[in-house]
């Protein structure tokens, strides 16, 4: 009887073990090649691009992407969209570095449509953020049910290991929900919870240093 209660007790550890690992693909992010991505969420039609910006910002812009430029984390600022907010509407303190308007023939991410002009790219070489990213977004219970009903991507995700096949998702703050591109998603829910988006922040803040 003993035996068998080891037993058992060896195969819940080994169980509870395999339930704390990140879901593939991100089980392997921390060992893959990772470049994180900072992407225009919104391409403004032509004529609202030659407009001026007045005090509720860039004419047309969704109202999902305005209430979000108002209620960012600092950390997370450096994501609004070039040109969404006059200088100054968030205060010297809070306002974001300007971010050069990207040409409209510049890069896009991902590959796939819809996708969204590359603002700026970096590779993640640090260990320690490329496992907290795993253990974060392979982790379900960092999503939620609710997000909103659109995808208006502010960051993008690339990974790969040894020459495999690219992992790209998006994450999207104003519509606060992330998908997967060139995966199957691996989780019920793609919303992301607001502890989630509290941590994202500072991984950003390590990967972007303002």
């Amino acid at each position: 009887m003993i035996r068998i209660a080891s037993s058992v007790g060896l195969l819940g550890l080994a169980a509870l073990g395999c339930a704390s690992a990140p879901a593939a693909p991100f089980d392997t992010l921390k060992t893959a090649n990772v470049t994180m991505l900072r992407l225009q969420n919104f391409d403004p039609p032509a004529p609202v691009a030659a407009a001026a910006p007045t005090a509720a910002g860039i004419p047309g812009l969704p109202p999902e992407i305005m209430q979000w430029a108002q209620q960012a984390l600092p950390g997370l600022q450096q994501f609004l969209p070039p040109g969404l907010l006059p200088q100054g509407m968030l205060g010297a303190a809070a306002q974001p570095a300007v971010v050069p308007t990207p040409p409209p023939d510049a890069p896009r991410f991902p590959m796939s449509q819809p996708n969204f002009r590359i603002l700026g790219q970096t590779q993640v070489i640090d260990n320690d953020l490329k496992d907290q990213l795993a253990k974060l977004l392979g982790n379900p219970d960092s999503f939620q049910v609710d997000h909103g009903n659109c995808m208006y991507a502010e960051m993008g995700l690339s990974f790969s290991n040894n020459n495999g096949p690219l992992n790209d998702m998006m994450i999207s703050f104003s519509c606060n929900q992330a998908d997967s591109r060139t995966f199957a998603w691996p989780h019920p829910n793609h919303g992301l919870k607001p502890e989630t988006v509290k941590e994202l922040e500072q991984i950003v803040q390590k990967i972007w240093p303002t």
